[in-house]
């Protein structure tokens, strides 16, 4: 396997073209990429649109297929999509995913989650939207996958002045579009995104506001 050049960079891994059309993620501390890779094919065997996945040279690696087009980030800074199409888009994928059966345990009310579904993790290829980066991903109650992608969406609108305004717009279309969030499942988001290793001081000290940002978008 002939490793390329850097195509991209998160907060814990590194992406690099592979000569293949396909691309190699490997996390910088070596993180154990198994399971990720097996609910990503459990996913694809359930046509939930996620990048075809193989395991990689080292525990830490996982080989994907490299995908064509933007982020929904950058479709949304070159207007290629409207804040209130993408709040629908990411309600959309966040259902979908909720519909497909547990991998791991037979409680009805759990549900393979993503928990870090934002625009940064979905992208527009020509086949319609693909979402990447399942690190995160776990088994609970879906509403808690809402809470986090609405939290996450509200910190990005709190900390981040480049993109507040989308970040806001997107926000108030995916609470329009999702049900209601309970203040439990919001609860438990705000205690996982404070101990979140990855996250800035200021994104941690932004959760109260964030909280309350969601909940003043939500009132009637």
């Amino acid at each position: 396997m002939k490793i390329g050049e850097l195509v991209g960079a998160g907060r814990t891994a590194d992406v690099f073209a592979l000569d293949d059309g396909r691309v190699l993620r490997r996390y910088r501390d070596g993180d154990d990429a198994t399971d990720e890779v097996a609910v990503m094919a459990y996913l694809a065997e359930h046509d939930y649109p996620v990048p075809a996945v193989w395991p990689g040279p080292a525990a830490g690696d996982l080989v994907m297929q490299r995908l064509s087009g933007p982020t929904m980030v950058e479709a949304l800074a070159g207007g290629a999509i409207t804040a209130e199409r993408a709040g629908e888009m990411l309600a959309e994928l966040l259902r979908r995913l909720h519909a497909v059966p547990p991998r791991l345990t037979t409680d009805p009310d759990r549900r393979i989650l993503h928990l870090d579904l934002h625009p940064e993790n979905v992208v527009l290829t020509p086949q319609g939207p693909v979402v990447i980066d399942w690190a995160t991903a776990g088994e609970g109650p879906p509403g808690l996958d809402s809470a986090m992608s609405a939290l996450i969406l509200a910190q990005a609108a709190l900390t981040m002045p480049d993109v507040a305004a989308a970040a806001r717009a997107v926000l108030a279309s995916l609470l329009r579009h999702l049900d209601t969030i309970e203040s439990d499942h919001l609860a438990v988001a705000r205690s996982r995104r404070a101990a979140n290793p990855t996250l800035s001081r200021a994104e941690i000290d932004s959760l109260a506001e964030a909280v309350a940002l969601i909940n003043r978008t939500t009132a009637p």
